[in-house]
């Protein structure tokens, strides 16, 4: 069978306002936060927080920590905490206003994500009422600046088996937190170097000589005065590749003393008897229901990686739409954005931040609706895989949209004033917070695995890997659109983005399939499980990726078929298209390894690649212009100025 190279369409398509893309975008009041948005974006600008550099560390940290209580005062830091403590019962409200954020100062991203979404956020899910009503309100005006201490040197992503202890005291009723050694050092704690008033310390639970398990505990660290509390130490972290407006610290406990009210005990309590209980009696299944209790944080991140990558292509594309170079036939030079070389770059990568878009508003809203589910239920863990999944793959696309967004616009990108080498190295640790991509893809996939045995309670590891087996076999006889359907490689063909979604369907179940296959062959050489695992961590993490990829096609496909613009759609459509046609020939190697398509089916779909730039170039502008990002805010001379 033949492929077919298609040649551009010469119909031109109508242009497309920004406006009508943001309504695409962000335009339901409902589902996408509108007035949150707005509210964030009018106090960054009424409040002057513009990107600075050049000043020292500590000027830079007491700036951000300035704009930090103007976010308190404003309003916006406590849109997620309940109405009763001076909040706004708005979760979704609190993602999107971080989401804004991510288009300004990265390290005020950072400070307002430590201070109301984790500090906060964790004294709201893991706490009572009593911790509620003492914090909230504090917390929301800044009054106590707080820390969020899990990380430690020696555990980094292994929360499970952190070292810092928390031993309750009968006699003086009163719960005693401890480093015992160097590698139980809380890490990497931001807010504690210079502002932090409270840490929320995550530490093993001991009451009555018997553990049990990871619980919070807020301690004290700090007065008013900035003076450290007894037992407190607190090293600064110094000079960092980059955030360093935010005032990250090495935290350790000499035998700190809390009152036992201290414990955020919403899973786990201690009476005044001194006796510990929890609604949750397995210490395994607690440990993953307070972690599910904290997963805002990574839909936060995922979330504002995005916004970082939408500022980067804003400024890459604008730049390219004025810069001009080499002398064209007619005696003009010619813009950058007109090289194919040039929309090669930048348009996938456009097309994959408009992917991403629709999946992670979709994975927000169901966040937020899984609110009311019962702790540990099925649809709550199902959004932890999702975020874990949606974060590893929003961040890695983060650092590569930066990176490529910097080398395209040469010089005038690597400098400090144009935004985008701070971008990168402020937005580089993404990667690793709030969870290690590469644990957090594995998270995912542990999810996807345990789906069967969500259908088949009574079948033990290995019938498991069979029921695998077995679905991945029907799924290649049934879901293959380029091979043995007696489908033409016509251009129809290869842009129809039904068959892609196939395609991607068929690849995913395919990598499980053959996940399942090693990870048998292991156990049956006499592996443990673990072991068996980490011999098949490669697989892990390319079915991750497969899965993400499935997602972001699938809900960018259905947003653009409920779209009822019709001057917007086509364009979107374009967009999709190009989506789907640069992540099958970005992965062409393994297709083809699997007998899925040919060399020139191969060859063909990265012609239609560069046809779908020269297609989509008229309207890269509107494309970046429906992000809506205010030049202050971009902060970025390149992509404000007319002319350099």
């Amino acid at each position: 069978m033949t492929a077919t190279v298609p040649e551009v369409q010469t119909q031109k398509l109508a242009d497309v306002e920004p406006a009508a893309l943001w309504s695409f975008l962000y335009g339901n009041p409902l589902a996408d936060s509108t007035d949150a948005r707005r509210r964030t974006r009018d106090a960054m600008l009424e409040r002057n927080m513009t990107y600075v550099y050049g000043i020292s560390r500590d000027e830079y940290r007491d700036q951000v920590f300035d704009w930090l209580k103007q976010i308190g005062e404003s309003g916006m830091g406590s849109l997620g905490f309940p109405s009763q403590y001076g909040g706004e019962d708005d979760p979704a409200g609190a993602i999107a206003s971080f989401e804004t954020l991510a288009h300004g100062d990265l390290s005020l991203l950072v400070k307002v994500g430590v201070q109301f979404g984790l500090t906060g956020g964790a004294i709201h899910r893991l706490g009572t009422e009593r911790h509620h009503e003492t914090y909230l309100p504090k917390i929301a005006s800044v009054e106590l600046a707080g820390c969020f201490a899990m990380s430690e040197v020696g555990h980094g992503s292994d929360v499970r088996s952190l070292g810092t202890t928390a031993t309750y005291d009968a006699d003086t009723d009163e719960i005693v937190v401890h480093t015992p050694t160097k590698a139980a050092r809380k890490e990497w704690i931001g807010n504690a170097a210079r502002h932090g008033n409270i840490a929320v310390v995550f530490a093993q639970l001991v009451v009555g000589g018997e553990e049990h398990g990871v619980h919070a505990v807020v301690v004290p660290i700090r007065d008013d005065d900035r003076q450290l509390a007894k037992g407190v130490s607190v090293e600064d972290d110094g000079e960092k590749m980059g955030l360093n407006g935010v005032d990250n610290g090495r935290l350790s406990f000499d035998h700190v003393r809390v009152p036992r009210a201290n414990l955020l005990d919403r899973f786990g309590t201690i009476d005044e008897q001194g006796h510990y209980s929890s609604s949750i009696e397995k210490a395994s299944a607690r440990f993953f229901t307070m972690l599910g209790a904290l997963v805002q944080g990574r839909v936060s991140v995922a979330s504002g990686a995005l916004s970082v990558a939408k500022s980067a292509l804003t400024i890459a594309v604008r730049y390219g739409e004025q810069r001009r170079q080499f002398q064209s036939t007619e005696g003009e030079e010619t813009l950058l954005m007109d090289y194919l070389t040039h929309q090669r770059r930048l348009l996938p990568l456009l097309a994959k931040s408009y992917a991403l878009h629709s999946a992670i508003r979709r994975m927000r809203n169901r966040y937020v609706e899984s609110l009311d589910a019962e702790p540990g239920s099925e649809e709550v863990r199902a959004i932890e895989g999702l975020a874990a999944g949606l974060k590893a793959y929003s961040t890695w696309n983060t650092t590569e949209t930066v990176q490529t967004c910097r080398e395209a616009c040469g010089g005038e990108g690597y400098l400090m004033v144009n935004r985008l080498a701070p971008m990168k190295s402020d937005s580089d640790v993404f990667t690793t917070f709030e969870g290690d991509n590469t644990v957090l893809m594995q998270l995912l996939v542990k999810g996807l695995l345990s789906d069967y045995k969500e259908q088949f309670e009574d079948l033990d590891l290995l019938d498991i890997v069979r029921y695998g087996l077995t679905r991945a076999s029907d799924s290649l006889l049934e879901n293959v659109p380029f091979v043995n359907r007696g489908l033409d490689n016509d251009e129809d063909t290869l842009r129809d983005r039904s068959n892609y979604l196939k395609s991607f369907q068929w690849r995913e179940d395919h990598l499980k399939g053959n996940l399942a296959r090693r990870f048998k062959k292991r156990i049956d050489d006499g592996a443990d499980a673990l072991d068996a695992l980490i011999d098949c961590q490669d697989h892990v993490v390319a079915l991750g990726r497969a899965h993400v990829e499935r997602l972001l096609l699938e809900q960018f496909s259905e947003d653009i078929d409920n779209c009822s613009d019709e001057t917007t759609k086509p364009v979107l459509e374009l967009l999709c298209q190009l989506f789907a046609v640069e992540r099958t020939w970005a992965d062409r190697g393994w297709f083809m390894e699997h007998g899925h398509f040919s060399a020139t089916t191969s060859k063909a779909l990265g012609t239609l690649m560069n046809t779908l730039c020269q297609q989509l170039r008229p309207h890269a502008l509107s494309l970046v212009g429906a992000f809506a990002i205010p030049d202050s805010v971009l902060a970025a001379p390149i992509a404000t100025s007319a002319e350099r």
